[in-house]
């Protein structure tokens, strides 16, 4: 049977990544050491303002360590090297290293105003499924969706998709988690689901109070106990150094439930 721990993931990033933004304190704490510092197993490396840059390979060979890695394909901001590119590095990366399993498309839909929803269309984001599904190592397609996204027309392109990444990007809204997450379900029932976790309100730029840290994580234990959702994501290893009593709250809780079985 499973533990809890094998259905946690920390979002990561190279060291440094926030440095200068949100008002935090500069971070040195790279993804493995953020990720062992909070007792995660899986992780989800994001590219942040183009880094990591390429070649990809000594950086994933650190991370061996880690059960799973899910790999960026569409970085922070919806950025990417491009389709090709994006997609041939992260095969050639599944090939060579057994623990990466997927590939995610950060940032990928976009405001209202712009001309297309999202970064690819649904019949570019079927080829890309169907090519990583197809590698040497099948990978799953991983997205981002915020709760402040649930009214665009983006259905199609959810459908297309293997697992879908739930976030609230402002901690004020965390109150409609419960609502928000139910029309997550209606609008893209195919795509497994897995809850992303703040451990600081990067909407408003300020630390997130504990007890909504606390609501927001039994939440989802909840809902992973049930099988609505098959994992839960603390972000991120670029704040797991700084001292936040969210993220010292989120490890004795991750010590605490991790080797209960699900």
């Amino acid at each position: 049977m499973d533990t809890i721990r094998e259905h946690l993931w920390i979002w990561g990033h190279v060291a440094g990544s926030y440095n200068g933004e949100y008002g935090l304190p500069d971070s040195t704490m790279g993804a493995l050491e953020g990720a062992q510092y909070l007792g995660v197993e899986n992780l989800i490396l994001i590219s942040y303002k183009g880094l990591p840059e390429p070649p990809y390979e000594n950086l994933a060979r650190e991370l061996s360590p880690l059960k799973r890695v899910v790999w960026s394909v569409v970085g922070a901001g919806g950025t990417s090297r491009g389709f090709e590119e994006e997609l041939t590095a992260t095969q050639a990366l599944a090939a060579q290293f057994p623990n990466f399993v997927g590939a995610m498309m950060d940032d990928f839909f976009k405001s209202d105003e712009a001309p297309q929803p999202a970064v690819y269309t649904p019949e570019q984001l079927a080829a890309l499924r169907e090519r990583l599904h197809a590698s040497a190592r099948p990978l799953d397609l991983w997205v981002v969706l915020y709760a402040h996204q649930l009214h665009m027309p983006i259905a199609p392109h959810l459908a297309e998709c293997d697992v879908l990444t739930f976030w609230t990007w402002k901690a004020e809204e965390l109150s409609q988690l419960e609502e928000n997450f139910a029309r997550a379900e209606v609008l893209a029932p195919r795509p497994r689901k897995v809850l992303g976790l703040y451990m600081f309100d990067f909407g408003n730029a300020r630390p997130l109070p504990v007890p909504l840290m606390e609501r927001q994580c039994e939440l989802g234990l909840k809902w992973l106990r049930e099988g609505r959702v098959e994992g839960l994501i603390l972000l991120s290893t670029s704040i797991c150094d700084l001292g936040l009593e969210t993220v010292e709250w989120s490890r004795r809780w991750v010590e605490a439930v991790g080797d209960e079985q699900l």
